[in-house]
């Protein structure tokens, strides 16, 4: 079966999510979960491996070879990124069955673990798929599993940031399809690999350009890049912990790559980056929202609010990386969406902890958070120095290869905006931290139920994660290092 390993880490979290919603049996639905998140896990190890091991994978699918048939394309990269989310969707899954039981009623939780692994599905579908219109079409699996998600929490306000999100996908989704219509007119294929063959030969550079910008413009809006980041906030605020703590961790970052993987895989770096506008436009609004989130954020009194402001300035950081486009630019860009993912699984599983066990979403309901939960507090306290780039912590890392790469173009400008946002971010983050350890509980504010072992467990565990690949970066700075040399930048080193 392992040859069978790219069709396998999509299909089987689809399986799951179909079984699920035929049983509807709420403990036996967890079980279903977790064993599919086991076998994503173990294939996309085995993708991993294979693929570090052979270089490149072509599967096809159907019997039909491409460019004619859909084809699964597996190298270093993506099949780190599918390890990275199938990994952190199971420790999730781990840690959902009591939060779903406190924050939502009773015949929505068989829903939320099938939409899920729907979602799940999606997402590796996205980074497996060498199919520019079957990317749309994971795309927008995971989008309509990310609507119901959303849209689930108690607070009737998710409805309408689900309603928000579909809109703005919806738009996002359309101008994509725009862009691949025109890329299919142009080459006459819909593979990427065959597509980025055919470009090397075209002179017809403005529809080319065109193209580029429809599909830049409809990854953005997923990714939430400012100022198209309105969805993601209430998206964030007001969905259940664990669908907070799953789409911040994984959602985000894999548009990230399909957009990565458009600039260098297919359109190629002389053709995206002789464009001076184009490498403007990505540093300045990347620069903006690493400023404009970080001040909105500094204002916000909803805990779940804040972080989500701070997750599109951190995807600010990320672009920044794209925008930079020199080696260490790049690492720190694929670094960052493997530290990020980390910090904000960390981050929301911690906020998840504090609704389950006294209904805190309010900055101000943190104070004395240090004596009242101490584990919980600790966990808040050095994911939230992570997410600042403290040095010893995966935060750090991102931030010093960025500084790197901005040193290596020249661009102080970029390195003194690194700073003052970092120091931006200190300041609300730092007015967390004083609430808790440095301000007397609110009366009245007691724990009312005590935080189950394995929520406690999976929370620490991704906080002991921020700490230490911080400190041994061979499974997130090195990996990325061989990510970038032997993908993205093969033919140019």
């Amino acid at each position: 079966m392992n040859e069978h390993a790219p069709a396998l880490v999509v299909m089987l979290p689809i399986i799951g999510a179909v079984l699920i919603m035929l049983i509807r049996h709420n403990n036996l639905n967890w079980g279903i979960a977790l064993l599919s998140g086991i076998s994503t896990i173990y294939y996309s190890i085995i993708l991993y491996l294979n693929a570090r091991s052979v270089g490149t994978i072509s599967y096809a699918m159907g019997g039909w070879e491409p460019p004619v048939g859909i084809e699964y394309r597996i190298d270093e990269f993506n099949s780190l990124l599918i390890a990275l989310i199938a990994i952190v969707s199971f420790l999730i899954l781990v840690y959902a069955k009591s939060s779903l039981n406190i924050e939502l009623k009773k015949n929505k939780i068989s829903t939320f673990y099938s939409m899920y692994l729907l979602c799940l599905g999606g997402l590796i579908g996205i980074l497996s798929t060498g199919d520019a219109f079957n990317a749309f079409v994971f795309l927008e699996i995971s989008s309509l599993a990310t609507y119901v998600i959303i849209s689930m929490g108690n607070d009737r306000r998710g409805l309408l940031a689900a309603y928000q999100y579909l809109i703005i996908g919806t738009i996002g989704a359309t101008l994509y399809v725009i862009g691949v219509g025109l890329i299919f007119i142009i080459t006459g294929s819909l593979n990427l690999y065959d597509i980025s063959l055919k470009l090397a030969d075209i002179e017809l550079y403005r529809p080319l350009l065109a193209s580029l910008a429809f599909i830049t413009v409809g990854i953005a809006l997923k990714i939430a890049l400012f100022p198209l980041h309105a969805w993601l906030p209430n998206a964030y605020a007001f969905a259940p912990s664990v669908g907070t703590a799953f789409l911040a961790s994984t959602a985000t970052k894999v548009a990230i790559y399909l957009l990565i993987k458009y600039l260098y895989l297919v359109y190629g770096f002389d053709l995206v980056y002789s464009n001076q506008i184009f490498i403007f436009v990505v540093l300045s609004l990347s620069i903006i929202a690493m400023f404009g989130a970080s001040m909105i954020a500094i204002f916000q009194r909803n805990l779940k609010k804040l972080f989500a402001y701070s997750s599109v300035a951190q995807i600010g950081y990320i672009t920044l990386g794209i925008g930079i486009a020199n080696y260490s630019g790049l690492i720190g860009s694929t670094v960052h969406i493997i530290n990020h993912s980390i910090i904000k699984a960390a981050i929301f599983l911690a906020i998840g902890c504090l609704v389950f066990s006294s209904k805190i979403v309010n900055i101000d309901q943190l104070a004395g958070l240090g004596k009242r939960m101490p584990m919980v507090a600790v966990c808040i306290t050095v994911s939230s120095l992570s997410l600042i780039g403290v040095p010893g912590t995966v935060g750090f890392i991102s931030k010093w290869y960025l500084v790197l790469g901005s040193l290596e173009q020249g661009l102080w400008i970029v390195v003194f905006a690194l700073a003052v946002s970092s120091i931006l971010a200190l300041i609300y983050v730092g007015r967390i931290i004083e609430l808790i350890w440095f301000h007397t509980p609110v009366g009245g504010m007691v724990s009312q139920n005590k935080i189950p072992f394995e929520m406690i467990a999976v929370t620490v565990l991704m906080t002991i994660a921020t700490i230490y690949f911080g400190i041994d970066t061979r499974l997130t700075g090195d990996l990325a290092k061989i990510a970038v040399e032997n993908v993205l930048l093969g033919e140019q080193l």
